[in-house]
């Protein structure tokens, strides 16, 4: 699925026969490193499932993990307010994977009971694995003390595990210039940023499309509106809290009809379907 994974065989396989014996992730008007000798991952008993220096596949050494314990979620009261956070609900929105070349397509069912309605209802929390996209069965308000999830969604908006949203350490980059077919390595030395919608004095930092509610996250740039959610295509990259790094694109907001929306033909219906192209690059 990744071109080094050859290489990184290899290097493996090296490394193996140095050691001898020994073990080794709406419609128009409304905008909604393990040890290589040791025992941690090279003997396939206590790395592969992507926690102890292995990305979980096929025993291929991993890299470093940026966190590996809770911290603490600032704002945590203003943001149970400002994001209609619930502690008695777990979202019953479907989250199907599959497969299309070296790509995952995931749809997830944001809708959250359409716009008007989804204050009312939870966000729905996935995690991205090395054979897909998982739904993460939580309450909005246990999440903020886990880092099982990786990303959360409700309607447009999609927060990230870290920063203002959580308390792990997922972050992003937006890579405008780049086109997400051809990119195959994350750029040397970018920055990934942590959700951050929140001044010190715990007032929220709203993105520049005027909706209330609608924070500055880290993934914002993935749409913009002008009468209907159009997607922009940009490639996002997405550092997960064990250091591997996944590139992503949505393509589409709308059930039906994100074309018409995108060339300004028309508008898009069954607001709230999320669709992401997707896949590890490390």
């Amino acid at each position: 699925m990744r071109r080094i994974s050859l290489a990184l065989a290899l290097s493996s396989s090296l490394l193996l026969a140095a050691c001898g014996d020994e073990k080794g992730e709406d419609s128009g008007g409304s905008a909604d490193a393990g040890n290589a000798c040791g025992s941690d991952g090279t003997d396939g008993t206590d790395g592969t499932d992507g926690t102890d220096g292995t990305d979980g596949t096929d025993g291929e050494t991993g890299p470093e993990a940026v966190c590996t314990e809770a911290g603490e979620v600032p704002c945590v009261d203003q943001l149970i307010i400002d994001m209609s956070l619930h502690d008695d609900k777990v979202s019953d929105g479907a989250i199907e994977t599959t497969t299309d070349g070296d790509d995952f397509v995931t749809v997830i069912d944001a809708t959250a009971g359409g716009y008007s309605d989804a204050p009312n209802n939870p966000w729905v929390y996935l995690r991205f694995t090395p054979t897909g996209a998982e739904k993460i069965e939580i309450d909005d308000e246990t999440a903020l003390e886990s880092m099982d999830w990786h990303m959360s969604l409700r309607r447009f908006i999609l927060r990230l595990n870290g920063g203002s949203s959580g308390p792990s350490c997922v972050g992003a980059a937006t890579l405008m210039e780049a086109d997400y077919t051809t990119l195959d390595v994350a750029p040397e030395g970018i920055s990934y940023q942590v959700d951050d919608y929140y001044t010190a004095d715990c007032t929220i930092k709203n993105d520049s499309s005027g909706l209330p509610g609608s924070p500055t996250v880290a993934l914002g740039s993935w749409w913009s509106y002008d009468g209907c959610v159009k997607t922009t295509g940009y490639p996002q990259l997405i550092q997960l809290d064990d250091g591997h790094i996944i590139k992503m694109r949505v393509e589409t907001y709308y059930g039906t009809g994100q074309e018409d929306c995108n060339d300004g033909s028309g508008s898009g219906s069954d607001s709230g379907i999320i669709t992401l192209r997707w896949q590890y690059l490390l």
